[in-house]
């Protein structure tokens, strides 16, 4: 058995895989495959979830996040077509011998005599590097790509997944924070851990939702769409929709990009760095505000629009306020006694930042019939047994301790009553 990665063209970067290089020594016979080679396998493949056939799953890992000429061009709903295709399929022919490698083999010859330990390995199947959605994926292309018949179905196995969601961290993943680095420069790190809601599990402010949909759905088509301001009382549901928007539009090419208040500096960096993806991405910044005396909102304005660069089309700015005027504004601004000679240039420039999102979406505090409409539907949705009587007379005694009506009180209040010990039965 005779294997190689030096011939390959388009997947360059998987010779760079050390377990890979090390399993396919082994199988020349240049050097022995180790235990500890067996260790690092398996250890890639717990951490990410992975049970079954870990040499195939490995291998479908290194495919799925390999960034080269022919997966980039297939990202979110192309298919290449010409001498790209033709250069891929001779990658695929050796890969396609990588993934029917006899795997097992190489197990015994390392002193393994129960192979299934990597050809079907059973896990917690509980990754620390993806999402469950992203790691079920993973698993279903692993068990097609093992069973193909032959290099052209893998390849078309392969890009099937490229168009579907892409390649590396944006096609895996629905969300983003934005880090930075310890040499100034910023990196653009998945978010692991969020709740998978859609705006239908958002009750209630069907308005706000649909503003937002409608602007959403353009910018996804290729139409023209605006910067949005969610802004309104706190515990509405305004950062909610931004999560529940990066779950609807994943499987369309939106991915979501959450930029701190100290990274505003970066963007400049971030945008260079999306404009030429074929994903759509949308900048999310929470909880937007200024005092008087900070002069961030400045830079940013000339960030969102107002620089000589236009902003690319596959770049919109969400951003979340209780302020609908996002710079503090003091009486004396309107003030006529006031020393300001040029008041109105000063007002002026207060606004102009929220002037730079052109839909402002306004989320307001529930009515009590709203406010009950969402109780009712949080209680159906977890199996909370309680007549409906007793329990919004409950809710109302919550928001009147609990800070008033809003979505998150009425989320605040269902988690309650789940997490109240079982009532213990007379015996």
């Amino acid at each position: 058995m005779f294997l190689s990665t030096d011939e390959l063209i388009i997947y360059t970067d998987i010779k760079n895989e050390t377990i890979l290089n090390n399993v396919i020594l082994g199988a020349a016979g240049i050097q022995p495959l180790t235990l500890n080679t067996l260790g690092e396998l398996i250890t890639y493949c717990e951490m990410r979830g992975f049970t079954g056939n870990l040499w195939a799953a490995y291998l479908t890992d290194v495919l799925v996040n390999s960034e080269n000429t022919y997966s980039l061009a297939c990202e979110v709903g192309s298919r290449p077509s010409g001498s790209i295709v033709t250069l891929a399929l001779l990658d695929m022919e050796k890969i396609y011998g990588l993934f029917h490698a006899d795997i097992a083999e190489l197990i015994r010859k390392a002193g393994i005599d129960d192979t299934s330990v990597v050809t079907d390995y059973k896990g917690a199947s509980v990754s620390q590097i993806y999402e469950t959605a992203v790691k079920d994926n993973i698993d279903a292309l692993s068990k097609e790509l093992y069973g193909c018949e032959n290099a052209s179905e893998m390849l078309e196995k392969l890009t099937g997944f490229y168009v579907k969601f892409g390649v590396g961290d944006f096609g895996l993943h629905r969300a983003f924070v934005l880090e930075r680095e310890t040499d100034g420069t910023c990196s653009i790190v998945p978010v692991l851990r969020m709740e998978r809601m859609t705006l239908d599990d958002l009750y209630g402010y069907e308005i706000p939702k649909g503003k937002l949909t409608e602007n959403t759905d353009a910018f996804i088509a290729g139409r023209p769409a605006n910067n949005c301001l969610l802004y309104g009382d706190a515990g509405t549901g305004k950062s909610s929709c931004i999560r529940a928007i990066a779950t609807e539009y994943y499987d369309r090419g939106l991915r979501v990009i959450q930029v701190k208040r100290d990274q505003y500096e970066l963007l400049d960096d971030l945008i260079a760095d999306l404009k030429n993806r074929n994903y759509r991405f949308i900048i999310y910044m929470d909880d937007l505000s200024f005092e008087e005396f900070e002069t961030d909102y400045k830079y940013l304005k000339a960030v969102i629009e107002g620089g000589l660069e236009m902003r690319p089309d596959n770049i919109l700015i969400y951003a979340t306020s209780n302020r609908r005027h996002l710079i503090k504004e003091k009486v004396s601004d309107r003030d006529d006694r006031d020393e300001d000679m040029h008041r109105s240039d000063t007002m002026a420039e207060k606004l102009s930042l929220s002037q730079r999102f052109g839909v402002s979406i306004y989320f307001g505090t529930p009515s009590k019939k709203e406010f009950d409409l969402i109780v009712t539907k949080l209680a159906q949705k977890y199996g909370i047994d309680m007549p409906v009587e007793m329990l919004l007379a409950e809710a109302n005694k919550w928001e009147l301790s609990h800070g008033g009506r809003s979505g998150r009180t009425a989320r605040q209040f269902i988690d309650h009553l789940l997490g109240r010990a079982p009532e213990r039965s007379d015996t």
